[in-house]
């Protein structure tokens, strides 16, 4: 393993970190972001994100924020960390950036197939709010994106699981 999640560093994307995260890319999904999909993103400013664990990037993230909603573009960590924690604190960060920068809804698209992205999101309080009909290339055909919905004005992130039955959660104060 490389690094600990709880001493992750982030930092902006920039052109040099291409490699690195086309590489993650490619390894963690079998239709993955093309690297100029990454280089667009940069361009557009997009609040593009890289985990650096032990000097190597092990995960990155692309952020849209306007409006008061952010869209999470894209979470990736590198196949040989996931299931360490890595995912869990990228996407916090990704979630905090998004309220630094204004947002008080995000949004994102997921496989219904990809339980443990479903499961990343329904601990931080994700919650369904609609389905893309034939969204993503598959194997035999399209599959549909699940369209998952977070109000950071309500959230307490990763916190639902560690609540009482019927608790409240609270305005997230940290940024």
């Amino acid at each position: 393993m490389t690094g600990d999640p709880a001493r992750a560093a982030f930092r902006a994307m920039a052109e040099s970190d291409l490699d690195a995260v086309y590489a993650n890319e490619i390894d963690a999904y079998p239709y993955p972001w093309t690297r100029q999909n990454f280089v667009d993103c940069l361009r557009e400013r997009k609040d593009c994100r890289v985990v650096i664990a032990a000097d190597v990037v092990v995960g990155h993230g692309v952020l849209a924020v306007a409006v008061g909603e952010a869209h999470i573009l894209n979470v990736c960590v590198a196949p040989r960390l996931q299931g360490y924690g890595f995912g869990r604190v990228l996407l916090t960060h990704l979630l905090e950036r998004a309220a630094h920068l204004g947002a008080e809804l995000v949004f994102l698209e997921v496989r219904p197939s990809n339980a443990p992205a479903l499961a990343l999101y329904d601990a931080a309080g994700f919650n369904e709010i609609g389905r893309r009909r034939g969204y993503y290339p598959a194997a035999l055909g399209r599959e549909d994106a699940l369209v998952l919905a977070l109000d950071l004005r309500v959230a307490d992130l990763f916190a639902a699981s560690a609540r009482p039955p019927g608790a409240a959660s609270v305005t997230p104060d940290r940024c």
